[in-house]
């Protein structure tokens, strides 16, 4: 039987760059699904991938994760196209209008701070947060509820006692405590929503293995290290990055956290897809790195987290899904 691999966000970065090594890895006996909210970036992203593997199966999923109808509606095709789901990268993110504290950021510069600051972008980042037609906070929704609603969705495809599932989710080393508010788990009142809804995975995947491990599902956490990307490139004018990179490149000499590419960044994302599930520390995050000389690898790291408030959000987060389920009926009752 195939393995059917799902990954939203898949047109681009390391979504993409995941992509291209799972079909190197496994040629001929994968079914691929790029879960995407722009379809013309899909179809370019799925013919880069065909010209290097002309003979991989490879389909195309419409989903906006911000949208709770766009969600719904990509699990029910899921579902009708098949019959077991073996695993689901919970990719996709956005971190809009990224804001630099440009007097921390070269305070930092010329401090030790300068390499966790970097890596983490603890104390110089905010992010003007924007909220969805479905009245939730547009960072939260892409980021972690619109994946958990369709985890949920796909239950049926995920959940077997006689195989096991892969839930894997791509965090950040940005994930901090100190950003998330239980009491505010959108993050409507805070600056820092990607951090908020980065944190906010790391406790749900500890909750998802507490409810579906006996299931055969089970749920895992990454980082991908520092990577230039489109999310990334967004934070400073070109010229900076230009200035910046010979920085990096010297950095990594010191620490592996600076993965830089999107190839280097799936590392941890395509090390989980070999590992047994039932191996994984579900307190740990799985974090890309890539040493001085270019070699990649994997290593785990406990994350700051505790089961009691990880199940007090997943109970959070079912009370919102019922919520918004309904709200989604009545609309469409009136329709």
């Amino acid at each position: 039987m195939k393995l059917v691999v799902l990954v939203t966000g898949a047109n681009s970065g390391i979504g993409l760059a995941l992509c291209g090594r799972l079909l190197s890895e496994v040629p001929e006996g994968l079914q691929l699904c790029l879960a995407c909210r722009n379809m013309h970036r899909a179809e370019v992203a799925r013919s880069a991938l065909l010209t290097s593997h002309p003979t991989a199966h490879i389909t195309l999923l419409q989903m906006d994760t911000s949208s709770i109808s766009s969600v719904i509606k990509a699990a029910q095709e899921v579902r009708l196209r098949y019959e077991h789901l073996d695993y689901l990268y919970l990719n996709a993110g956005i971190m809009p209008n990224p804001q630099l504290d440009v007097k921390a950021f070269f305070k930092g510069l010329f401090s030790s701070r300068i390499i966790s600051m970097f890596a983490t972008g603890e104390g110089i980042l905010t992010q003007q947060d924007n909220v969805t037609s479905d009245g939730l906070q547009e960072v939260f929704a892409t980021n972690l509820f619109g994946h958990f609603l369709f985890a949920r969705e796909l239950e049926p495809l995920l959940c077997h006692t006689h195989r096991s599932s892969q839930l894997i989710w791509t965090s950040s080393s940005n994930a901090h405590r100190s950003a998330f508010d239980l009491e505010d788990m959108q993050h409507r009142r805070g600056t820092q929503p990607y951090s908020s809804s980065k944190y906010a995975s790391d406790l749900l995947s500890l909750a998802l293995n507490t409810r579906y491990n006996k299931q055969g599902l089970y749920s895992s956490v990454i980082c991908p290290g520092f990577v230039m990307t489109n999310l990334t490139y967004n934070i400073l004018p070109s010229f900076l990055w230009t200035l910046l990179m010979p920085i990096f490149w010297l950095i990594r000499v010191f620490t592996h956290t600076f993965t830089l590419t999107p190839y280097n960044g799936a590392e941890a994302l395509f090390c989980l897809f070999k590992q047994k599930p039932e191996s994984l520390d579900p307190y740990a995050k799985y974090h890309s790195l890539t040493s001085g000389l270019g070699k990649n690898y994997t290593e785990p790291k406990k994350m700051d987290i505790d089961l009691e408030m990880s199940e007090l959000l997943y109970k959070k987060l079912l009370i919102l899904e019922s919520h918004v389920k309904k709200k989604l009926e009545e609309a469409q009752k009136e329709a």
